[in-house]
């Protein structure tokens, strides 16, 4: 007799689904205790942040961000996601008892702004009151202007500014500010201009003026980012306000609250950071081309300011404060040159180099591209009237 059809396979089981919990990491918790109160004990908490460790430390979560669970239902935990920022997340993976991780990015899109304003008040309020975050009147100063304008005592009522900036938008939703490609501003009467130029051997980046010399120079204008004023300028004689004695000043002092972060001048090597006598917590960089830069008066020092440390221009170094010889909360700033004292409000610094010359043709054409979208509000408002008319 003929055989009968073969029995049908029987269908394989489906595979458990999985569960997402997501978790907005409260103030003060630990991504230990966070997995405890949900089934983890001590070894697997441990055994996922040893094998995160060499791409992310675990430790170092964030309250307010974001913490993604997965787990299969009645099964073993599978992935574990955590938001870094907008635009990064760690992506953890547990498969078949092995644990591997990556960093990821969000995909995010990037389109181009222009953002202008009037100072009022500080750059901070302005930026503010054209709709921006605090962070691009930051990036304005540290990284187009700082070495032009000292943006505590060089400001004035009624200067304006422009800037190109690149947003990124995740999901259609602003995430953060990329570069600035130009940026505008007119400080006194006089206008400073800064362009973005992206060498295409190297792939480095930097900003230049209109005619190709470097924004950057030795030394920033200010041991500080915004907000202080000057109490006390570079003097050979000055009435000490403690010992009441007339004896050299040989440093500028800026009021500001304590606290107020203070900032290296120009990259260098803390050569000291502890209690000078009169001067109080002091910090002493050295810097190239025989500079020296001296921040006195300080109630703490910055993060990893130590003897030995190297600093970037813009680190902070300590904090403003009181202590020593002082009579109320400010920084004491010093310029020693070959060991000798100068005046920092005076002294002409040497600029970065320039753009280099098999490039400079480039970096024109790029230049007078981005000046033209700086001056796009100026030409609107001249051809305003003739609209009108027509």
């Amino acid at each position: 007799t003929a055989a009968g059809p073969a029995p049908a396979a029987a269908p394989e089981p489906a595979a458990p689904p999985t569960d997402e919990e997501k978790i907005v990491i409260p103030r003060g918790a630990s991504l230990a205790l966070l997995l405890r109160e949900r089934g983890f004990d001590g070894r697997r908490v441990y055994d996922l942040k040893e094998a995160v460790k060499p791409v992310y430390d675990l430790a170092k979560i964030v309250s307010g961000h974001e913490l993604r669970l997965f787990t299969r239902r009645n099964g073993p935990w599978q992935g574990l996601e955590y938001d870094i920022d907008d635009l990064r997340y760690l992506a953890v993976r547990n498969e078949a008892g092995k644990i591997t991780a990556e960093i990821k990015s969000y995909p995010f899109e990037v389109k181009p702004a222009l953002v202008y304003g009037v100072i009022e008040s500080s750059p901070v309020a302005a930026v503010n009151k054209a709709g921006e975050d605090d962070i691009l009147a930051l990036d304005l100063a540290e990284r187009c202007f700082g070495w032009d304008i000292d943006f505590y005592t060089d400001l004035r009522k009624d200067d304006t500014f422009k800037i190109l900036v690149e947003k990124k938008y995740v999901d259609g939703k602003f995430s953060g500010y990329r570069n600035i490609l130009a940026a505008e501003f007119v400080n006194d009467g006089t206008t400073f201009q800064a362009f973005r130029y992206v060498y295409p051997d190297t792939g480095e980046a930097d900003y230049f003026d209109e005619t190709g010399f470097s924004k950057r120079k030795e030394f920033l204008k200010s041991p500080f980012k915004f907000s202080a004023r000057i109490t006390s300028r570079f003097s050979s004689s000055r009435l000490h306000p403690i010992l009441r004695i007339y004896r050299p000043h040989y440093g500028v002092d800026y009021a500001a609250p304590i606290g107020t972060p203070v900032q290296a001048t120009a990259d260098g090597t803390v050569t000291s950071a502890g209690w000078s006598g009169g001067s109080g917590r002091m910090v002493r960089l050295k810097h190239k081309n025989a500079y020296e830069t001296l921040y006195l008066h300080l109630s703490r020092f910055g993060p990893g300011i130590r003897q030995g440390a190297s600093v970037r221009g813009g680190d902070i170094v300590g904090y403003v404060g009181s202590s020593g010889e002082s009579t109320g909360p400010h920084l004491d700033y010093r310029i020693y040159y070959h060991g000798t004292p100068v005046n920092p409000l005076s002294q002409k610094f040497k600029p970065a180099d320039p753009v280099r010359k098999d490039y400079l043709e480039s970096y024109e054409r790029e230049a007078h591209r981005l000046g033209l979208i700086l001056e796009a509000p100026r030409i609107l408002r001249m051809a305003a009237p003739a609209a009108r008319r027509r």
